[in-house]
C-alpha cells in the first residue's frame, strides 16, 4: 500500500511538474460560448467599426459601435445572456436569447 501510494504521489508530482513546464500560447484567445459551439478572437484583432445583429423579436437590425475594450462576441454573448443588464445596445432592448451575428449592410 505505502508503495502504491508513494508511486501516484511521483506520478502527480510528474504531472504537476510538466503542466508548469509547458509553453503558453504566444496569442491570448478569448473564447465565448454562443450557441451551439464556442467563438474564438484574437485579442489583437482590431475593434470593428460596427456589429450588427439581428433577433426575430427584435425590429430590424440591432446596430452596435463597440467601445474600445469590447468585441462583437462580447455584445453577442452580452444579449444572450438573459442575466444581462445595464447596456443600451440595441435601442435599451429587454429582449434576451436568440441573437445572431449578422454583417452589417453598408451606409448609403
Amino acid at each position: 500500500m505505502r508503495t502504491t501510494t508513494g508511486r501516484l504521489t511521483h506520478v502527480l508530482a510528474l504531472i504537476l511538474v510538466g503542466a508548469a513546464a509547458a509553453p503558453q500560447a504566444s496569442t491570448p484567445v478569448e473564447a465565448i460560448a454562443c450557441g451551439s459551439g464556442a467563438l474564438a478572437v484574437r485579442a489583437e484583432d482590431p475593434v470593428p467599426a460596427s456589429c450588427c445583429f439581428t433577433n426575430p423579436q427584435f425590429s430590424g437590425t440591432c446596430e452596435v459601435r463597440p467601445a474600445e475594450d469590447e468585441s462583437c462576441s462580447q455584445i453577442l454573448a452580452y444579449l444572450n445572456n438573459p442575466m444581462s443588464k445595464g447596456k443600451t445596445y440595441c435601442k435599451n432592448t429587454s429582449v434576451r436569447g436568440g441573437w445572431q451575428s449578422v454583417a452589417c449592410k453598408p451606409t448609403k
